[in-house]
């Protein structure tokens, strides 16, 4: 991707601050801090996590997040009995609104077969154990339709903003191959 950067730029075709900006956009606006954002209201207003789980679609764009990859979203939630995780077996459909750029990871034929054969596998190599009383289902994006998990709040963030609670969650838990955390203070 660089030396179809460095060509395209060397050619006159394509300004390097612009595709600067662009790369900015998708990691810091049109990301994981707007999926981050629409967790954390879920954890905050039960009448909005409600909405969320029945149109994924209607209350991402209640916080004006929407558009491209983020048009059919459906929104499932992690509980103590089920853990939920995202693949697109087929390609790499991933809401962008919501989570920003795919990770390469993501798009990578050993992570799009392994977890749908062996999903409790994927999960830990992600560095995450569950117990083996929870169920694993594993949603499979389409271009029609794209899955964001609502991951377990954490303990102990009650009465947190939605600011400080948006800070909990990452990409991962709203893929489904990590878990909400509590960020560490820094000393």
């Amino acid at each position: 991707m660089r030396a179809l950067e460095t060509v395209l730029v060397e050619k006159g075709y394509v300004d390097p601050a612009a595709l600067d900006l662009i790369v900015e956009t998708y990691e810091t606006k049109i990301g994981p801090r707007n999926g981050a954002r629409v967790i954390a209201k879920a954890w905050s207003d039960p009448a909005y996590k409600a909405r969320l789980l029945a149109d994924g679609t209607a209350a991402v764009a209640e916080l004006s997040y929407g558009g491209r990859q983020g048009e059919h979203l459906k929104v499932v939630e992690n509980t103590p009995e089920l853990h939920n995780l995202v693949v697109c077996t087929l390609c790499s459909c991933y809401p962008w609104t919501v989570l920003g750029l795919p990770p390469v990871w993501y798009k990578s034929a050993p992570y799009r077969s392994k977890a749908v054969l062996d999903p409790r596998g994927v999960i830990g190599d992600f560095g995450v154990s569950l117990p083996a009383s929870t169920k694993i289902r594993v949603w499979d994006s389409t271009a029609e339709l794209r899955y964001l998990v609502l991951p377990m709040r954490p303990e102990g963030t009650e009465g947190w903003s939605e600011e400080r609670l948006a800070d909990c969650v990452t990409r991962d838990s709203m893929i489904g191959t990590g878990l909400a955390r509590i960020p560490e203070v820094a000393s």
